[in-house]
């Protein structure tokens, strides 16, 4: 029995939005795969590779075989973590590093990921907020904190009469994971070098923490946020700066549970007091 159009449509719109749900909002090839379709018969090696396979012993792949389209994804393992900590040691400005994380390939978010997300705001800033990776907006736009998580934040900056000229913002991640999916603790460890680096480069009098992922990295702690909010700690640079953060609510966080941007005020609220002191 052929399926009617109607019932072909329904199940391409449940398909879709289970996509939508599940995080998927954009294509990563112009072309589907056919997962249906027969793999494509093996080309018979030419006299020249058999030769060479008789006096070799190995096998010689067909170079029409070989896609050279993408380039392969970095393996997340400590080699590239330690190789992340080498390169973000080597940055003396915010330009090298920034320089440095354009051309890093040990990270294979970077490759699906259609901008670096760097920073945004004034690096001369007296405070800087981190958040844990961009969202589609930002990776679309290559800014961070610019999506409606973005603009909620802009107005809570407003409140304690900050704004983008007057702070720092970035992440812990510089690239999107797809699908907005978690970081990986391996891809966390690769990026926590060049945040660390760009922090200290920056040297804000306050740091602010914007969610779990971001207090729990750079706090060393693995205590829950909303045990971790509203109370001061250090983070303490490689040369041993120590500055003083506030963990607090991610705004993501707060546009899902509204009702906690009580708690995100009381602690912006520090912030500013904490400011103001600085200044006299």
């Amino acid at each position: 029995m052929t399926p009617r159009i109607d019932d072909i449509q329904a199940s391409l719109r449940e398909v879709l939005r289970f996509l939508a749900d599940a995080g998927v909002d954009e294509a990563l090839d112009e072309v589907a795969v056919n997962r249906f379709a027969e793999p494509p018969r093996r080309q018979a090696a030419r006299p020249e590779q058999e030769e060479r396979t008789r006096e070799t012993g190995s096998k010689v792949a067909p170079a029409a075989q070989v896609d050279l389209r993408r380039p392969a994804a970095a393996v997340p393992d400590e080699a590239q973590a330690a190789r992340a900590r080498e390169l973000a040691r080597s940055a003396s400005t915010l330009a090298e590093l920034q320089e440095i994380l354009a051309g890093f390939d040990g990270c294979n978010l970077k490759f699906t990921a259609k901008n670096l997300v760097f920073a945004d705001g004034n690096p001369k800033a007296a405070v800087m907020f981190v958040g844990e990776a961009p969202g589609r907006d930002e990776d679309l736009e290559g800014l961070p904190f610019v999506g409606r998580s973005g603009q909620l934040l802009d107005r809570m900056l407003a409140a304690i009469g900050l704004d983008r000229g007057s702070a720092y913002i970035a992440n812990v991640i510089p690239w999107r994971p797809p699908g907005n999916r978690t970081p990986t603790p391996h891809e966390t460890e690769i990026c926590r070098p060049f945040i660390e680096r760009q922090i200290e480069l920056v040297g804000p009098k306050v740091l602010v923490n914007l969610g779990a992922p971001s207090s729990k990295t750079l706090l060393n702690t693995t205590e829950n946020i909303l045990r971790l909010r509203g109370n001061w700690r250090v983070h303490t640079t490689a040369s041993g700066v120590a500055i003083p953060a506030m963990p607090t609510l991610h705004p993501a966080y707060l546009l899902r549970n509204p009702a906690h941007k009580k708690l995100a005020w009381r602690d912006f609220l520090e912030v500013k007091a904490r400011l103001r002191s600085l200044e006299q």
